[in-house]
C-alpha cells in the first residue's frame, strides 16, 4: 500500500453539482491506501479462500423490495447497454439494464466472462462484498474525506487529480472516461470501451492510479445531499469526518424502500462531458448498498491504529 501523510484540505466544490457543495476545510490523519482498485485476480483469490458469494449472485429477498414483480427477484446486476441512438438523458433506463446471471465472473451478461481481465478492476460488487474483501485482508474502505484527500494527490482545490490544466492537457488522455456523445457515441480515444487494466493511465501526485475514471469506488460514508458548512474558525476544522447518519441516506424518492446509500467517488469509463462530469476528486454520488454495476469497484485502506491490531 501507499502511505498518505494526511493533512488539511478543502473538500468538495462550489462550481459543479449541488451535492458537492459547500466546499469546506477538513483534516485527515495519515493512512495507507492501495495504489489501484482491487482487480479480478485479487478478488478471485478472496472468493476461492472464503467461498464468498457476492450480492449479485444471490436472489433478492422479497421482503426487502415491497411491490417488486416476482419475476424480477432473481440474482443479477446492472449492465450498461449503449442504445445506439440519441436518447433522453434524464432517463437512465435508456442505457442501464438489470440482467439476470450477471456478476463479477460474468461482467457483461450471463454469457460473458472475465477471462483475460485479471488486471482489470473487479466490478459488480455491492458494498458488503467490498467490505468483506477489505476485512479479509485486514483493511477497511476509505471515508469520503480520506478518499478525496488521496485522489487530489497533494493538489488542494485543483479541478482534476492532475491539476488545473484541463481534462486533456496537451491532448493527453489522463483517465479512462467516455469520449463522444454519451450514451450512443463512444469514440474510445483513450483506447478502452469499458474498463482498462489498472495503472493504464498516469498516477497522481501520491502515486495512486485510477482515482479518476475506470470505475467508481465505494467509500464507507453514508450519503447526504450536501456537505457540512465551512467551519467559522480554524480551530473548528473537522478531523477525520464521517458522513451522514444511516437514516439520512435513504432515497426520498422511494420512501417505501429503506435501503441505505453510501458515497461513491471517482467517476468511471461512462463519465462524459455532455452528461456526467464526475471525473474529479470533489465529485460524489449516492449508491444503494444493495446495488452492483459494471462500472463500480473499490480499493482498501489501512489506518495506523488498525495496523497495530493485526
Amino acid at each position: 500500500m501507499v502511505w498518505i501523510p494526511g493533512g488539511t484540505f478543502r473538500m468538495g466544490s462550489d462550481k459543479h453539482y449541488p451535492e458537492e457543495a459547500p466546499a469546506h476545510r477538513v483534516s485527515v490523519d495519515g493512512f495507507w491506501i492501495q495504489p489501484t482498485p482491487v482487480t479480478n485476480r485479487q478478488f478471485r483469490a478472496f472468493v476461492e479462500a472464503t467461498g464468498h458469494e457476492t450480492f449479485a449472485e444471490i436472489a433478492p429477498d422479497p421482503k426487502d423490495y415491497p411491490g417488486a414483480k416476482p419475476q424480477m427477484l432473481k440474482a443479477g446486476s446492472l449492465v450498461f447497454r449503449p442504445p445506439g441512438r440519441p436518447v433522453d438523458l434524464r432517463d437512465w433506463s435508456n442505457w442501464w439494464n438489470f440482467e439476470f446471471g450477471t456478476n463479477w465472473r460474468r461482467p457483461y451478461g450471463r454469457n460473458s466472462t472475465n477471462r483475460g481481465l485479471d488486471d482489470h478492476p473487479v466490478v459488480h460488487v455491492a458494498y458488503r462484498d467490498a467490505l468483506a474483501y477489505a476485512n479479509w485482508i485486514g483493511a477497511d474502505l476509505a471515508t469520503e474525506a480520506e478518499w478525496e484527500f488521496a485522489a487530489r494527490g497533494g493538489l488542494d482545490e485543483a479541478e482534476f487529480a492532475w491539476g488545473d490544466t484541463g481534462l486533456n492537457p496537451d491532448g493527453r488522455e489522463m483517465a479512462n472516461i467516455w469520449q463522444g456523445q454519451f450514451p450512443n457515441e463512444n469514440l474510445t480515444l483513450d483506447g478502452y470501451e469499458r474498463t482498462s487494466p489498472v495503472g493504464s493511465f498516469p498516477a497522481n501526485g501520491y502515486g495512486l492510479y485510477d482515482m479518476i475514471g475506470n470505475v467508481w469506488e465505494w467509500t464507507s460514508d453514508f450519503f447526504a445531499p450536501r456537505h457540512t458548512d465551512e467551519p467559522a474558525k480554524a480551530c473548528c476544522i473537522p478531523k477525520n469526518p464521517r458522513g451522514a447518519a444511516e437514516a439520512a441516506s435513504f432515497d426520498p424518492r422511494q420512501p417505501q424502500i429503506r435501503i441505505p446509500r453510501r458515497v461513491i467517488k471517482g467517476g468511471s469509463f461512462l463519465c462524459a462531458p455532455n452528461y456526467c462530469r464526475r471525473y474529479r476528486p470533489a465529485a460524489r454520488h449516492a449508491e444503494p448498498v444493495d446495488t452492483s454495476t459494471c462500472h463500480l469497484g473499490f480499493r482498501c485502506v489501512v489506518r495506523p491504529a488498525e495496523a497495530e491490531k493485526t
